[in-house]
């Protein structure tokens, strides 16, 4: 029975410690979409999660690698919206342009890449939240 507990608590703890990280992440998230301009092509903060996905071009954000350069490209946020009414479903928007990856100072790099990964941390707490909604919709039929 202590066993079952533990884990109880355990897994509380882990959901608050989110929680709490998330709530941190959001004010991060708005500061840096704030300080890389990223608000010139989206007027609203909460409009960035209404994209499917953004992601950069010019830098990893592969885990053992992560921020490396490709060097001879060009550092950008994009951001892929969907319209599933457009001929076009899927469109590409740059969110921001920094130039060659080579010539941004490495302070800035990173901000873009800390961007991303946050941006992608909370983009996953509203996919579970979704999923979530779902799953008890379900219970009600």
């Amino acid at each position: 029975m202590n066993f079952i507990l533990d884990k109880l608590k355990n897994s509380r703890n882990n959901i608050s410690s989110y929680e709490f990280a998330r709530e941190e992440n959001l004010v991060i998230l708005e500061k840096l979409f704030l300080e890389l301009g990223i608000d010139k092509k989206v007027e609203k903060f909460s409009e960035l999660f209404y994209f499917r996905v953004i992601n950069l071009s010019a830098a990893s954000l592969m885990q053992d690698t992560l921020g490396e350069i490709k060097e001879g490209k060009y550092l950008q946020v994009l951001a892929i919206s969907y319209d599933k009414g457009a001929v076009v479903k899927a469109k590409n928007i740059s969110l921001a342009y920094f130039g060659r990856v080579e010539k941004v100072e490495v302070n800035l790099k990173n901000k873009v890449v800390e961007f991303i990964i946050r941006y992608r941390f909370e983009k996953s707490f509203m996919t579970l939240e979704h999923y979530n909604s779902i799953l008890d919709d379900m219970q009600k039929i």
